[in-house]
C-alpha cells in the first residue's frame, strides 16, 4: 500500500525558514510529478509549488523567490524549503506524488504556523 509521509512542519515566527518533506513508501513505480498544496482555515486548497520529472518547476505568485521545490528520486521524497516565511503562510501543507501512470497520491498533511 502506498504511503506518502510527510514531515517539517512546525511553529516559526515570521522571516524564519522550515523544510518540509514528503517521502513516499509501498510502491516500486518511480515518481512523475511532484507538488505541495496547502489549505489555510477557511479557503481552499490551492498549489503551492510543482516540480515535474525532468525538474522543471513551477511557483504560486504568492511563494515565488521564497520558496523551493526539489526531488530526489532514488528515495521518492520531495522537498519544500519555505524561507522569509510570513504569517499568510500558515496551513496545513499536503505534499501529491504521481507514481508511474496512477493517480497522483496524497500525504495527510503536516501544519505550518508563523506567528507575526
Amino acid at each position: 500500500q502506498v504511503q506518502l509521509v510527510e514531515s517539517g512542519g512546525g511553529l516559526v515566527q515570521a522571516g524564519g525558514s522550515l523544510r518540509l518533506s514528503c517521502v513516499a513508501s509501498g510502491s516500486t513505480l518511480s515518481p512523475g510529478v511532484m507538488a505541495w498544496y496547502r489549505q489555510a482555515p477557511g479557503k481552499q486548497r490551492e498549489l503551492v509549488a510543482v516540480i515535474s520529472s525532468r525538474n522543471i518547476t513551477s511557483y504560486a505568485g504568492s511563494v515565488k523567490g521564497r520558496f523551493t521545490i526539489s526531488r530526489d528520486n532514488a528515495k521518492k521524497a520531495v522537498l519544500l524549503q519555505m524561507n522569509s516565511l510570513k504569517p499568510e503562510d500558515t496551513a496545513v501543507y499536503y505534499c501529491n506524488v504521481q507514481l508511474g501512470r496512477e493517480a497522483p497520491y496524497w500525504g495527510q498533511g503536516t501544519q505550518v504556523t508563523v506567528s507575526a
